[in-house]
């Protein structure tokens, strides 16, 4: 039997994050990157020790995953296996909706970078090492 918090829901745009569970799934929209790659709108270069995995349901994605970089299209999906240094961007004009499973330390680190305004690189290597990761870049 499942509570509500756990019950199946809608995603579009949202993750599924129950109170104690240590996995969340994600269903989210890349926006396009015209012209400027991965250099728009995409994490730095980290590692954690949480496994990572995107499946992507429409467009493209670029996951660098240690010195690789891997193309994923509709219906391609890629693993980041702890403390693998890694990164991903939308390199098309065009949105890619993709699903993210993440450890619930990853998704707690994704809410503090969005909670915050300050975006500077001594705020971010602060938060990242609060939820056990490490940019690189």
């Amino acid at each position: 039997m499942t509570t509500p918090d756990t019950a199946a829901q809608r995603l579009a745009g949202t993750a599924l994050a129950p109170a104690g569970s240590r996995l969340v799934l994600a269903e989210w929209t890349a926006q396009g990157n015209p012209g400027e790659e991965h250099l728009y709108q995409a994490p730095p270069l980290h590692k954690h020790g949480e496994d990572e995995a995107w499946y992507v349901l429409e467009g493209t994605l670029r996951v660098q995953v240690g010195e690789q970089v891997q193309e994923i299209t509709a219906g391609g999906a890629v693993i980041v296996p702890g403390e693998v240094p890694h990164t991903f961007w939308n390199p098309s004009p065009n949105p890619t909706r993709y699903l993210l499973v993440m450890g619930a330390q990853t998704f707690g680190l994704i809410e503090a970078i969005h909670a915050t305004d300050d975006r500077s690189p001594a705020r971010m290597r602060q938060l990242y090492a609060a939820h056990g990761a490490t940019l690189l870049e």
